[in-house]
């Protein structure tokens, strides 16, 4: 028989990178791109597993599997972080912090001049 691509091979790793990239959005993009790529990487594991000489893609598929974990996971953490920062300093404080960064920025232009 001839052998082919994973139907999802591609998905999966162009899933996983951007679950990566986009993990600083508050952690929902990431965290959903990730999930939706794990399952399409679970989907065509199972494919794979039946009759592996009739695939081609195998490398991209478990690439984009590893980075959508990693993805997932960076998202969950920024996730977390977002949701400790709006319950523990509220949205006033985080404003205040934004703030007083902006002013320590603006001075330390002024002392490098």
């Amino acid at each position: 028989m001839e052998q082919r691509n994973l139907p999802n091979g591609t998905a999966v790793l162009v899933l996983g990178i951007l679950s990566i990239v986009t993990c600083c959005c508050y952690g929902f993009i990431g965290l959903t791109l990730g999930i939706v790529a794990l399952v399409l990487a679970n989907k065509d594991l199972k494919l794979y597993q039946e009759s592996p000489e009739l695939y081609l893609n195998y490398k991209n598929l478990n690439i984009g599997k590893i980075l959508a974990i990693i993805g997932v996971v960076l998202s969950s953490i920024y996730l977390i972080f977002t949701i400790y920062l709006y319950v523990f300093v509220g949205e006033q404080g985080i404003k205040d912090i934004q703030k007083n960064l902006m002013e320590k920025m603006k001075y330390q232009q002024e002392q490098d001049q």
